[in-house]
């Protein structure tokens, strides 16, 4: 028995669409066994976390001082040389006050003059020959006299200079023959003292970090000089003001500075050398601990996502579904983030990125169909 040629081609169309549908339930399968295959996944898991604030400062001593004159003068002998021990009171120099002596004995020529002048007038107004001025000028020449007479004693004495604190001597002094001037904006160091048993760090803390770090909080940090140690200190100080005073609207510095985009805080911290290895001006890359978490519920940072939403990573469920689960967060480390609500501990989390195909108005012209029959 014959088809009618409309039966044929009906049965056609059938077959034919039976086949299309085929291949592309076939194509559909092939690329989600592909995505699936891609999709990397990592554990929710426990750890202990730290959350830290880096920064880096300059090492420098807690106490210290510069010794110079109180006169002007040169130095006539220097009895102490870089890194000696000296201790608080010891003669560390001498000046050559020949000028302070001859100004001292011309004061006291001058006050013994005016002694017997101021003498010689009191007896004659005492018999009525001097005035009451005459008097009380000679009495103001003799006070005055005396009192150029202290200060040319007290300018002899400081011919010898003391160590005003115990310490060591940090650098070379200067040398004998050398004028120390005495001035009150720029006088002449002779040499510096420091207590190098104790030493300290001050470093630059941003503002975005600032709010985390505590007075008594634990630091540890590294010197380029020993690049196999850590040494440990402790948060002592935080400044109550930026490093440029940019709030202080009537000072000048403070105006020049406050366009600067990024704000820093001076924080000090004690540093802990019982070997006494460490030495002034060594830069100190630190790393203070802010929070501590014991067996936090953590995942990679990697892995967090933001929207305008909050915070959400992508859970991979057991029937290799995905979904968008949105997290509180607690503290960070470098590498993993502590997660306060959302999530369970060994949950999948994908932790591949994949971008979004970017949309357009021809983009139904690019659609690829099932693969040809």
């Amino acid at each position: 028995m014959k088809l009618n040629w409309k039966v044929k081609a009906g049965i056609a169309a059938i077959v034919l669409a039976g086949c299309a549908f085929g291949g592309y339930q076939y194509y559909t399968a092939q690329q989600a066994a592909k995505q699936a295959a891609a999709v990397e996944t990592t554990k929710v898991i426990r750890m202990d976390i730290k959350s830290t604030v880096s920064a880096t400062g300059t090492i420098s001593p807690v106490d210290s001082v510069e010794v110079s004159s109180k006169i002007t003068a040169r130095l006539k002998t220097v009895n102490v040389k870089e890194n000696d021990e000296v201790q608080a009171g010891q003669t560390v120099a001498t000046l050559d006050t020949k000028d302070e002596e001859a100004k001292r004995d011309q004061a006291q020529y001058k006050v013994e003059n005016t002694k017997a002048e101021y003498e010689r007038i009191q007896y004659l107004y005492a018999i009525g020959a001097d005035t009451q001025k005459q008097l009380e000028d000679a009495k103001m020449n003799y006070d005055t006299a005396v009192s150029a007479l202290a200060q040319a004693q007290s300018d002899a004495d400081e011919a010898t200079i003391v160590a005003p604190m115990s310490g060591t001597v940090v650098g070379e002094p200067k040398t004998v023959g050398t004028m120390a001037v005495s001035t009150s904006d720029n006088p002449t160091v002779i040499m510096r003292i420091a207590d190098l048993s104790t030493k300290q760090i001050k470093a630059k803390i941003d503002e975005t970090d600032i709010g985390s770090v505590k007075v008594g909080q634990e630091a540890t940090f590294t010197v380029d000089a020993f690049t196999d140690r850590t040494f440990t200190a402790r948060v002592t100080k935080i400044s109550q003001t930026d490093t440029a005073n940019t709030w202080d609207t009537t000072s000048s510095s403070s105006s020049s500075s406050s366009s600067a985009s990024v704000i820093y805080y001076y924080v000090t911290l004690d540093v802990d050398d019982p070997d006494g290895v460490l030495l002034p001006a060594m830069t100190a890359r630190i790393d203070i601990n802010t929070a501590d978490k014991p067996g936090a519920l953590v995942v990679p940072i990697s892995t967090l996502k933001t929207d305008a939403n909050g915070s959400y990573v992508i859970v991979k469920n057991a029937d290799g579904s995905q979904e968008n689960r949105y997290v509180t967060t607690g503290i960070y480390s470098d590498e993993y983030v502590e997660i306060i609500d959302g999530l369970d501990e060994g949950e999948d989390i994908v932790s591949t990125y994949t971008a979004k195909k970017k949309s357009s108005s021809s983009s139904s012209n690019n659609r690829q169909g099932p693969p040809p029959m």
